[in-house]
């Protein structure tokens, strides 16, 4: 059997896999410590910080309890986690979605968005510049940001990323330009602008 310090340089994520499969606990560790990183920030821009780690646990939870029916024939083991994380997304966008639009049709509705106050657009610092981009990005819908997350964040290439999202590569394509459009529009709109000036 190898030994842990052989794992990172002399065992790839497959055979890593089959280790943790046969009960192998550090196997299981360097598999982790290799991909929780992106799925958590995957998870985290889809859902919020708060959910990322709780998909992270429950995506290696799964993938030990769906021992054998990894097939590397169907796409890589990264692909196969993203796939796993993504289903667990789902799931969560699924029970908040209906509410996030409410609360943010209110706002739009009310005219109370904080987004809009150009006292905060005057004073914004880099740190809530990028604030603003994280906050675009978490309103534009799933199917949007989740390109916008796969491809241009965590910098997923458009063939892995229509295996993770189970599309032809020309729908990663589309969603994407749409994504950017969406991005574009919404970040235009939080500039000051001299509709905001009182005459």
């Amino acid at each position: 059997m190898l030994g842990p310090q052989q794992y990172p340089c002399e065992v790839d994520d497959e055979g890593l896999l089959r280790l943790a499969w046969q009960g192998d606990e550090q196997a299981f560790s360097e598999l982790f410590a290799r991909h929780q990183g992106p799925i958590y920030r995957y998870a985290a821009h889809m859902c919020g910080p708060a959910a990322g780690d709780d998909v992270v646990q429950e995506t290696f939870l799964a993938l030990l309890r769906q021992n054998g029916h990894y097939d590397r024939s169907r796409g890589t083991l990264v692909g196969y986690l993203f796939g796993i994380a993504r289903h667990l997304v789902l799931k969560q966008l699924a029970l908040r979605y209906e509410s996030a639009l409410a609360v943010e049709h209110g706002e739009c509705m009310n005219g109370t968005s904080a987004l809009d106050q150009p006292t905060v657009l005057d004073s914004l610092t880099r740190a809530e510049t990028i604030e603003a981009v994280r906050a675009a990005i978490q309103s534009l819908p799933p199917p949007y940001r989740e390109v916008i997350v796969l491809c241009e964040l965590q910098e997923i290439d458009y063939a892995a990323a229509a295996d993770i999202v189970q599309c032809p590569i020309g729908t990663i394509r589309s969603r994407l330009h749409r994504a950017r459009a969406l991005l574009t529009a919404k970040l235009a709109a939080m500039q000051p602008v001299e509709c905001v000036r009182k005459d």
